[in-house]
């Protein structure tokens, strides 16, 4: 199944605690009800070896295709209206797609 992998920080202003609640009530439900979207998940990382934790937070959507996510979802006014708020609480974004393998 392919998927959408984001790892990113939060904005020196957003606590952890702010943004679980952000995640619950706004972001999660709006990720999940974008077309071609089965499923989305978002884990705050709390430890790593070595000790430093590079991100800490990596959302990852379950896409039924990266091209229908690419063309559909992220064209909605609803994703555009989330980038304008989501934008500003993270750092160090970084994108990824990928395919499950196992």
């Amino acid at each position: 199944m392919p998927k959408k992998i984001i790892l990113y920080n939060l904005a020196d202003n957003v606590t952890d605690k702010e943004f679980k609640e952000y995640v619950t009530r706004e972001k999660g439900p709006l990720i999940s009800s974008l077309p071609g979207v089965k499923k989305y998940e978002l884990v705050k990382v709390t430890g790593a070896m070595g000790g430093k934790i590079p991100y800490k937070y990596v959302g990852i959507v379950h896409v039924t295709s990266l091209e229908e996510y690419d063309q559909k979802a992220t064209k909605t006014q609803k994703y555009q209206d989330f980038l304008k708020k989501f934008g500003p609480m993270a750092k160090d974004l970084i994108m990824l797609s990928g395919e499950e393998i196992y």
